[in-house]
């Protein structure tokens, strides 16, 4: 039985690696050979302990084939003397293929060889000059070697300077560098064929040691390095975040030069104006006053001319604006009970024109590019921007819950929670772990059945409908889910109303219809949940790679309503972020999902309009601005940089108040914090918004608690008097002050995260994550010590005498609704047996060869479940390797 031993300089991913040619193996042999793995981690001279992290790298432990162990040096050596007795007894045991995975070393050490039959070298591309390898003295002994990270930069350079090197070590002097046994390799990258040509030159050396190897399922690789490497952001473009705060910066500098230049004229026009009244002709002001009209751009000249025509339609009664090929109606004043009339818009009073130019440029009114005080023109009347959010128990019971929410609005907006089993793309399931969580927080949804179920009596193409689901990591199982329930209802709509079954052109004309008109949002946002969340399924570029398909099949199929991502800045204020933080990161991700689309080859005015964005409403001061930010970073960025339109321009984003901000002392003081954060939301003119359950920081909310939270915003919107007006935070020199410094300091971080490599870099050494849990930490320290003060929780407590035991009945899911979930499950797994087998593996086929998965994934929805769909993408490769 052969023994490999794998070493390599520590971070360069012998672990990914050690995973990835397991998972290989297990694919290649069809799970006959049976592994064990054994990882070496060093102990700690000082501390004498060690960390055991690596089976944390490891996905392809699952079944009876592979056992892993982790070991300890326990003193100072690179291989513990108990590596020879536990190589035995693993042999002993019958097991096919032993790997010994040693820790990080630095040039020396080669302590592995003398227990292996076959040594495998790791180290990547930054190993400095290339004299560096004549000190590394695993080349003089390796049987291979991987430069594993490949995708780095100066990978080829690497692969050729160590072929060189072992040239020279083995005196092989008639040989060429590409053909000694090295091998590029990107461990992270998706079904990496590098790997699987580094597998197979493997495969061959541990046969002639005697593994019993069978004709493989993998087909044969000619290449020594990964081809397939795609980068998400071409390396071209990874200082993308610079040029974006270059062009902002740029854009302000514009705008004080063109307004300075304004008030030069209108003081020019002033004394030219003053001179004529006196009959003064030779004083030469005509001169400069030419002069400076020419050197003002055209923008402003338009801009200037433009204003009395606004200013007199703002003035009447009603404004008409056009949108999308109809005309909208508004009343521009609204009375109150003491007969003032409250204009929805209120208008600046300045008159320095240089006032003007700035107002145009850095605010304008809502509905007017840079978009900073809103993106429609005005609200829609009738229509609060409430979201009806629940998710517990079965699709039956979270189905009864909407339908209550709901009752007697106007607009159906259904927000769904989904429970951590779906989260995490599993099946309803008996297994404890699993078993305990089904329906709890969060609906349970695995099949087409259940998203039929959950949306039953809802009219998902009504022009007031929309839905969001907050799911990642399964989102496009959960879409496709989705989707074909909006088709379904069609279909099924037609049948009754017509008693017979859709012709072929019928039935593709209803299914083109509902693509169209469907409404709502998926979250599917993998990079946020990589800085903060964490409920990761794949990796992030398989994960990336499905957002651009699902993006792609949007465009092609003419979805235009359906937000294919909400960028989600909440979970990582969740998470600790500060409200700069987040409002960085979430730009900062979207910009990114703007360049790997690009790089798709898609246009930036078929994906922009699909993207919205989600943030979270604390206490800070900056969450006053951060729409306001938000939006205008966008537009200046999205119009400048990008050339999109004015419908690629415009940041959608909903805002739920802070959860992290709820406590669960003194609970019903939850409300006065949610009221606050609603009121700047309203204010700041989110297109949507939820507000939280004053009894969320115990449990999901009860049906009372639900109702109140609900009634905040709609007593804002109803009763409060300034909500009349719809633009009230300009004109405020505070907000006006905030608005510059979040931007600024927004910028700011645009630049340290370029500095990093951009997004993608920045989330390799961990930047986001750190940051975060340090801000984290600052949040809790000051609350522990009371230097922020938080009533109720560290500042006017009531006196432990006066507490009250509150009572709060927990919301979980029932036996019967558990029960009901595995049985439907189930059935629906028999009912679709065999059609289930054959559209998993076209699913498997399509994102191995590269297509479209989410085409495939879109017919495997209608009858695989959830689980299987998951399981699928594992066994190709796509499972998300987590970090200790």
């Amino acid at each position: 039985m052969p023994v490999l031993g794998i070493t390599g300089t520590g971070g360069s991913g012998k672990s990914s690696l050690t995973d990835e040619l397991v998972r290989r193996v297990r694919v290649d042999q069809g799970d006959r050979l049976r592994v064990a793995v054994l990882a070496i981690d060093p102990t700690r001279r000082k501390g004498g302990g060690a960390l055991l992290g690596d089976r944390i790298r490891m996905n392809s432990l699952d079944g009876d084939r592979v056992l892993f162990r982790s070991m300890a040096t326990r003193g100072d050596r690179e291989v513990p003397d108990a590596v020879p007795a536990a190589i035995d007894i693993l042999k002993s045991a019958g097991f096919d293929l032993v790997i010994v995975e040693t820790p990080g070393i630095g040039q020396g050490d080669a302590g592995i060889v003398p227990f292996v039959d076959t040594s495998l070298y790791v180290m990547t591309p930054e190993f400095g000059a290339a004299s560096q390898l004549e000190k590394i003295d695993m080349l003089d002994f390796a049987d291979v070697v991987a430069i594993n990270k490949f995708e780095r930069r100066g990978a080829m350079d690497a692969l050729r300077d160590v072929g060189r090197q072992l040239v020279r070590n083995r005196e092989a002097f008639g040989k060429r560098p590409e053909d000694m046994p090295v091998f590029g390799t990107s461990a992270a990258t998706f079904n990496d064929d590098g790997v699987t040509a580094l597998y197979q030159h493997l495969l061959e050396l541990l046969g002639g040691h005697g593994l019993q190897v069978s004709e493989g399922t993998l087909p044969r690789v000619d290449v020594r390095h990964s081809s397939t490497i795609r980068q998400v952001v071409p390396p071209t473009r990874v200082r993308y975040l610079s040029e974006i705060t270059e062009t902002i910066r740029g854009y302000h500098a514009d705008t004080e030069r063109w307004a300075d230049a304004a008030s030069r004229i209108q003081r020019l026009e002033a004394v030219d104006d003053e001179l004529a009244s006196l009959g003064r002709t030779d004083h030469g002001v005509d001169e400069l006053l030419e002069q400076a009209r020419r050197d003002l751009p055209e923008e402003v000249h338009q801009l200037q001319q433009a204003w009395p025509g606004i200013v007199t339609a703002y003035s009447g009664d009603e404004h008409t604006v056009r949108v999308r090929d109809r005309d909208i109606t508004t009343t521009l004043t609204r009375e109150s009970l003491s007969g003032t009339k409250v204009p929805r818009v209120a208008l600046p009073a300045f008159r320095d024109a240089g006032d003007m130019v700035r107002f145009w440029r850095r605010e304008n009114l809502p509905g007017a590019f840079p978009y900073t005080a809103g993106v429609f023109s005005f609200k829609r009347d009738n229509e609060d921007p409430a979201r009806m959010f629940a998710g517990e128990g079965d699709p039956f019971r979270t189905n009864r819950r909407f339908k209550l929410l709901s009752e007697g609005l106007p607009a159906t907006r259904l927000s769904t929670a989904f429970d951590s089993v779906t989260l995490y793309g599993r099946d309803p399931g008996e297994r404890p772990d699993i078993y305990g969580k089904v329906g709890t927080s969060g609906v349970s949804i695995a099949t087409l059945d259940d998203m039929k179920v959950l949306y039953d009596g809802f009219d998902l193409l009504s022009p007031t409908t929309s839905v969001s689901m907050t799911i990642n990591g399964p989102a496009p199982t959960v879409l496709a889910f989705f989707l074909n329930t909006a088709i379904d209802q069609q279909l099924d709509a037609f049948r009754e109303r017509e008693g017979r079954e859709p012709s072929g052109a019928e039935a593709e004309e209803l299914r083109a219809h509902a693509l169209a008109t469907v409404r709502g949002t998926v979250q599917a946002d993998i990079l946020k949940e990589d800085q903060g969340q964490n409920t990761c399924l794949f990796t992030t570029e398989f994960s990336l790679r499905m957002m651009a398909d699902i993006q792609e099949w949007f465009i092609e199929n003419g979805v235009r309503n359906f937000y294919s991502v909400s960028i989600s800045g909440y979970h990582i204020a969740e998470a600790g972020a500060n409200p700069i933080s987040q409002l960085a990161f979430t730009l900062a991700n979207g910009f990114t999902y703007v360049e790997s689309y690009l790089a798709r080859g898609m246009d930036v005015n078929d994906f922009a309009p699909n993207l919205s964005f989600f943030f979270s409403n604390g206490m800070d001061p900056e969450y006053s601005v951060i729409g306001r930010v938000a939006r205008r970073i966008w537009a200046v960025a999205m119009r400048e940089k990008y050339g999109a339109n004015e419908r690629s321009q415009k940041l959608k984003y909903h805002v739920q108040t802070s959860g992290r901000s709820l406590h669960a002392q003194e609970m019903d003081f939850n409300d006065i914090r949610t009221t606050l954060q609603a009121l700047i939301a309203i204010y700041d003119n989110a297109n949507s918004l939820h507000t939280n359950a004053y009894d969320e920081a115990i449990t999901t909310p009860s049906t009372e608690s639900v109702r109140r939270a609900l009634a905040i915003q709609l007593i804002i919107n109803k009763e409060w008097g300034l909500a009349m007006n719809e633009n009230p935070l300009q004109g405020s020199f505070i907000i006006d002050q905030l608005t510059d410094l979040v931007e600024e300091a927004v910028l700011a971080e645009f630049d340290r995260i370029s500095e990093r490599g951009g997004v993608l870099g920045a989330m390799e050494t961990g930047y986001q994550r750190g940051k975060i849990q340090d801000e984290s930490m600052l949040y809790e320290h000051r609350k522990h010590d009371g230097s922020l003060s938080i009533v109720g929780v560290n500042t006017f407590r009531r006196p432990e005498s006066e507490r009250e035991e509150v009572e709060v009945e927990l919301a979980r899911a029932t036996e019967h609704e558990k029960q009901s979930q595995l049985r439907r499950v189930t059935e629906f797994k028999e009912a679709h047996a065999d059609e289930a087998a054959e559209a998993l593996a076209r699913l498997k086929e399509a994102a191995l060869a590269g297509d479209n998965v989410f085409a495939v994934l879109m017919d495997a929805a209608r009858v695989c479940t959830l689980q299987q769909v998951t399981e699928a993408f594992f066994e190709v490769g796509g499972q998300y390797r987590r970090n200790v």
